[in-house]
């Protein structure tokens, strides 16, 4: 990619209610710093990423600004509120980013964003202006009837589990959600029901996203070893 010719922002996106937490895990501090701050730190210091967009909810609006100040976040160009579903939230971020041509969507719940993660799914978005960073599943997936029972056991082969960083190429993702109202699980769907191709390209088995105060006992452990690494 010729970096000249075009501008790329990510939207980090942390405006979820954290019912499962029981707080709110973005601003919960791992390893000596705010969840969020870990993958802001990444792409603020990445060569291929020119604007950053965070967003939270509305009451922890003030905390991402003085954040960003005081980390000398120079490539955050807002820090907007979110709103009631996580698509809502990406739509706020997006209308920030009009300038940029290629657009990487992160969970800020997913601290252990790296640069070879970014990389990989810009060169991977490439070929179709779409890209989702995915592991392939471990375990042997059953969909389950409302009694219990087993109604389909999945070919695990076939099988990935979708991670963020999602990236896309601008006027792709505008268009996406433009044109969903549905609630989706991720913004790659909005993509894909439009009928675009979506490149799938490996992700990191440590590219955790924090849910549960299980999740977070896991990311310290992984946090203390990046520390002695």
């Amino acid at each position: 990619m010729n970096r000249a010719s075009f501008l790329t922002g990510a939207v980090i996106v942390g405006a979820g209610s954290s019912q499962r937490m029981g707080m709110d895990k973005i601003i919960m501090p791992l390893g000596g710093k705010p969840v969020i701050s870990w993958s802001v730190d990444v792409c603020q210091r990445s060569e291929l990423i020119d604007r950053i967009v965070i967003v939270l909810n509305d009451s922890q609006r003030d905390f991402g600004q003085k954040l960003a100040s005081e980390q000398g976040w120079t490539k955050v160009v807002d820090v907007c509120p979110g709103g009631n579903r996580r698509q809502d939230s990406v739509r706020e971020g997006l209308t920030r980013l009009n300038d940029c041509e290629w657009v990487l969507i992160h969970d800020g719940a997913r601290p252990f964003l790296t640069p070879d993660l970014i990389r990989l799914g810009l060169e991977s978005a490439r070929s179709t202006g779409s890209a989702v960073l995915a592991v392939p599943v471990k375990d042997t997936i059953k969909q389950g009837n409302a009694d219990l029972t087993v109604r389909k056991t999945f070919d695990r082969e076939e099988l990935w589990a979708a991670q963020t960083p999602q990236v896309f190429r601008f006027d792709i993702i505008t268009r996406a959600y433009q044109n969903t109202i549905a609630d989706v699980t991720d913004d790659a769907s909005m993509v894909e029901q439009l009928g675009y191709k979506v490149k799938l390209c490996m992700g990191s088995y440590g590219n955790i996203k924090i849910t549960t105060p299980e999740d977070l006992a896991l990311a310290e452990l992984i946090a203390r070893k990046k520390a002695t690494a």
